[in-house]
């Protein structure tokens, strides 16, 4: 299907970009004031805004396509993929959105010299902050633009790097300009648009294939798809290589072992940026449980395109391309334009906020800390500002270098498996060091690139009976992930603990709870720690609300009223227990 946009199309799309440059120009003078403003907004925001922007952030453009693609593979259990992350989402509401408050400090980089001590911490202070702002952001945004390339060789009769390069320019000047006040304003206004968006193409595509009974019979009916597409969790099977080990290394190891186990770089900035303990909270548990429903509009398009569009192996866009060729189909003049303005925002808060999250890493871990430590804010900013720039054009050569937005995201799956353990005991066991942190970032990365390594130029060498070449990602994982928990532990219990001293300014600053043996009882005793059973019974409500909140959706979607009845019990007694503890909180 030829790609077909009329002028009001355009003509919204045009008012968007302007919308968006207004809003950089607007709030260039308030973050102007310090790189505290730029970076974290003067650690003054609501919890609604910065949940509606955490939200916004994880909503990029390859979000639709890449679920869409995992649900026309494998059917509606492959969510679990991104599912199991909600265990660890939840678990930093109770946890780490008040422990990174306390901690206050601008990048979760800085924590490292608060933790440890020495030469050590700031070597891996200095190197984590340019790992992660360059190698690992530029993989996202590389992958990210692609994904919007996909979308926009769809919709538009148009050179799609003509109008990536387009976006990308406007994205860059209210990052530039407006720092994190226009990252948090334009995400909110981003998400209504993208969620919107998304809410009215599921409602039309269901509508116009003849309702969800409709829908489901035609895909039950096909002799290719059948009734394993509905199913929630995967086939039972003991195979090493099959779906359900692979169900159960997400649920059981994935959700801690990932680097994002105690938030992750930029959920950390936003939980910096809340005004208090209590918001940051909220703003967590915002996102945590919008991040799980939201994904339905994908999950019921994805379903649609099984009936349209049953084989797309020959395409050039593959299953990926599923999801605009559904918008191509159904949607009329002006909502298309609509439809890809929302792709344009989902694109555009995530490009801003990974460009404003890598050069605060940048900024305060590299250039103030090792390069000039006496400059004045103007400077600051000035350097701040050529960094985002200069964060762009290397995302935009490796976007067009990238080949595949698959092979992209396990690899950067892959760099970071492992490493997710220790970073949420540094919080609560004494023991852990600068490095045992080194070693689990080394260990992770190394193992990571060498599969990449052997995928190119061995891809027949086979380990536990897989050619790497097809070796689910799973495996992988799970072979990458216990070596290095070996490698960190050996690491930490070979070499000197951090001094009692450092320790004690650490657990005085941000009271963790937990194994602080080495540490007097009268420090251990004050304080306000979020480790404890509390935190158990937050946890398993956290967990009930968001995840009966999600299955009772999809049970009411598809009209199972008995399940959705247990969902909505589930949910509605989660939430009783996640409100009661909220409101014990302190609102200052």
């Amino acid at each position: 299907m030829e790609p077909t946009l009329a002028t009001l199309d355009y003509a919204i799309i045009a008012i968007y970009m302007v919308f968006s440059i207004g809003v950089g120009i607007y709030f260039s003078k308030k973050a102007s004031g310090s790189t505290d403003d730029y970076f974290v907004g003067g650690r003054a925001m609501p919890w609604w805004l910065i949940g509606t922007s955490m939200v916004a952030t994880t909503f990029a453009s390859d979000t639709p396509l890449a679920m869409t693609e995992m649900v026309r593979e494998h059917g509606l259990w492959r969510n679990w993929f991104w599912w199991n992350a909600c265990i660890a989402q939840i678990m930093a509401v109770f946890l780490f959105a008040r422990l990174w408050r306390r901690a206050r400090v601008t990048t979760d980089n800085e924590l490292l010299e608060i933790r440890y001590f020495g030469k050590a911490a700031a070597a891996l202070r200095g190197f984590k902050a340019v790992y992660f702002a360059v190698i690992f952001n530029f993989l996202v945004m590389g992958w990210v633009i692609r994904a919007m390339a996909a979308v926009v060789t769809t919709m538009m009769p148009v050179n799609q790097w003509v109008a990536i390069v387009a976006c990308i320019v406007v994205a860059l000047i209210y990052a530039v300009l407006s720092g994190f006040y226009g990252v948090v304003a334009t995400d909110l206004v981003q998400l209504i648009i993208a969620l919107g968006g998304s809410i009215y193409l599921a409602v039309l595509a269901v509508s116009k294939i003849g309702g969800v009974e409709v829908l489901k019979q035609k895909i039950i009916s096909n002799p290719d798809q059948g009734e394993r597409i509905f199913d929630l969790f995967p086939p039972l099977s003991g195979e090493i290589g099959g779906p359900f080990v692979g169900f159960l290394l997400f649920m059981l190891v994935m959700w801690w072992a990932h680097p994002y186990s105690d938030g992750g770089g930029y959920i950390i900035q936003r939980m910096s940026s809340c005004k208090n303990e209590k918001h940051s909270l909220l703003a967590t548990l915002y996102f945590a449980v919008l991040n799980m429903v939201r994904g339905w509009p994908w999950i019921m398009v994805a379903l649609v395109s099984l009936v349209l569009f049953p084989d797309l192996s020959g395409t050039e866009t593959g299953d990926t391309g599923a999801y605009p060729l559904v918008m191509n189909t159904y949607l009329g003049v002006g909502f298309k334009g609509l439809l890809v303005t929302s792709f344009l925002a989902a694109f555009m808060s995530t490009i801003d906020t990974h460009l404003n999250w890598g050069a605060s890493y940048i900024m305060t871990d590299v250039y103030q800390r090792f390069i000039k430590k006496d400059g004045t804010v103007k400077h600051y900013l000035a350097v701040t500002r050529i960094v985002v720039v200069l964060l762009m054009v290397g995302a935009g050569i490796v976007a067009s270098l990238l080949t595949s937005i698959s092979a992209a995201w396990e690899f950067a799956f892959l760099m970071g498996s492992g490493l997710g353990l220790v970073l949420v005991l540094r919080w609560f066991w004494w023991r852990i060091t600068a490095i045992s942190e080194i070693v689990a970032l080394g260990s992770s990365a190394f193992l990571a690139f060498l599969n990449l390594m052997l995928t190119i130029f061995a891809p027949q060498v086979e380990i536990l009976g897989f050619p790497v070449e097809t070796m689910p990602l799973h495996i992988k994982a799970f072979l990458i992930i216990p070596l290095t928990i070996v490698a960190w532990v050996t690491a930490t219990l070979l070499t000197r603990p951090t001094p009692v001293a450092t320790l004690m300014e650490f657990y005085k600053r941000v009271s963790p709870g937990g194994a602080w043996g080495v540490l007097p009882d009268d420090v251990r005793k004050a304080g306000n720690p979020v480790l404890g059973i509390g935190f158990l019974w937050d946890w398993l409500g956290g967990l009930s609300l968001a995840f009966g909140l999600t299955f009772g959706i999809g049970a009411i979607i598809f009209q199972n009223w008995i399940p959705a009845l247990v969902y909505v019990a589930a949910a509605t007694a989660g939430g009783l227990r996640v409100a009661w503890t909220i409101k014990q909180m302190p609102d200052s």
